[in-house]
């Protein structure tokens, strides 16, 4: 090959396999919130499929049993808590500014 070719081949980098998310042995079932907690966002968003390098079949079946969960009240809707103490601080006395009326 000439060197003028080489630089157009990408190098080649050693794969590195994944662990699957989801074992054989494991369970999709809307109890199962040690399972279910990996596949939520922070702020309770459930997580591509994409991202969590599910199949298809298993990601509709994590969805099922999340909405499950949140409907049977095991988890919440949303996850707040950072908007909550955000806006704790953010509140704002309202008071006595010390406007000045207009003299006549």
């Amino acid at each position: 090959m000439d060197k003028s070719k080489r630089s157009f081949l990408k190098p080649k980098r050693p794969l590195r396999r994944r662990l699957p998310p989801l074992q054989s042995g494991d369970r999709i079932d809307y109890r199962n919130m040690s399972l279910i907690s990996r596949f939520i966002s922070e702020q309770g968003k459930i997580l591509s499929r994409r991202v969590n390098r599910l199949t298809l079949k298993q990601q509709r079946l994590i969805t099922i049993a999340i909405k499950q969960a949140r409907i049977l009240s095991l988890l919440p809707f949303l996850n707040n808590e950072k908007q909550f103490e955000r806006a704790k601080s953010a509140v704002r006395t309202t008071g006595f500014r010390g406007f000045r009326t207009k003299k006549q």
